[in-house]
């Protein structure tokens, strides 16, 4: 079975997987979380599309069929540069949510939030401006929020002041929707509603990037028609224990199957050969792990 591979710079990335066991049960997921590399959203952008191509390669070891990069940073920096160079669909998680955010707008200005290298990309605001130019962006980073939710300080009076220092400056603005700019931010809803209140509408990602998924694998044809439950796999390139706990608030269920991953060898526990890219290697990028099951 070819499964659905998955990545982000931690645990965030889960927020789209839970989006995809609601949607589409019956899928493989592969997943992996750069933990030790986190996080993405103060690296420049060589780092950040070399981390996207390492993972990108790790993940077509397996029979991976369509992979989602679900780090926003990732999305805005490398995805644009690289996704050609393969074969197989890459997803990032930038544009639907964008599309949403646009539909959903009445006054015509629209708030994001994202690490420091996705708002300094611009790549939002680029987006939204191709859909609606006389759309107003207000674009804020907000650095501390995925170190908050990597420690699963998601409802802490220290995470609410920090999010009030942060998004003050759009309470004095037209912002009607706010675009979560980080498969992070998702975890730290009920704070920042809390923060601007009933009249501006959150917007994350994850729902809106498994459409798009349904839809290409509807297409290609590769979408599973039986019945049976999705297997997962977890892959971590750090410690597991913190990764394991957040799982399973992500998900509301344990995380099976995971494994620390080791980027020393090139074999990973239930891996397939050559992935579906153009090279095995790329921009002389190797992709080589060993993998220990926790």
């Amino acid at each position: 079975m070819k499964a659905i591979g998955v990545f982000d710079s931690g645990i965030g990335g889960l927020t789209v997987v839970k989006e995809l066991m609601r949607q589409l049960p019956n899928e493989d997921i592969v997943y992996l979380g750069d933990t030790a590399r986190l996080p993405y959203g103060i690296k420049s952008t060589q780092t950040v599309t070399r981390f996207t191509l390492e993972n990108i390669l790790f993940l077509l070891k397996f029979n991976i069929k369509l992979i989602i990069v679900a780090c926003n940073t990732a999305s805005s920096l490398a995805l644009p540069v690289i996704r050609h160079y393969f074969r197989i669909p890459i997803i990032g998680v930038i544009t639907s949510g964008v599309k949403e955010a646009v539909y959903a707008t009445r006054t015509k200005c629209i708030g994001v939030i994202g690490t420091r290298s996705t708002i300094k990309s611009k790549a939002y605001e680029k987006e939204i401006k191709s859909i609606d130019s006389s759309v107003k962006v207000i674009s804020l980073a907000c650095p501390l929020f995925v170190p908050l939710v990597e420690e699963n300080w998601f409802n802490t009076k220290e995470t609410e002041q920090i999010a009030d220092q942060y998004l003050k400056p759009f309470k004095k603005t037209k912002v009607d929707v706010l675009i979560l700019g980080c498969t992070h931010y998702p975890l730290l809803k009920p704070v920042i509603k809390k923060v601007l209140g009933d009249k501006v509408k959150l917007i994350d990602s994850a729902r809106q990037v498994v459409n798009e998924v349904k839809g290409i694998l509807d297409n290609e044809g590769l979408r599973l028609k039986n019945k049976r439950k999705g297997k997962m796999s977890f892959y971590v390139t750090d410690e597991p224990e913190c990764f394991r706990d957040s799982a399973y608030v992500f998900l509301g269920r344990k995380a099976a199957n995971m494994y620390h991953l080791n980027p020393v060898r090139n074999k990973a526990p239930g891996a397939t050969a050559p992935p579906n890219s153009v090279a095995g290697t790329s921009n002389g990028v190797k992709a080589k792990h060993t993998a220990v099951k926790c």
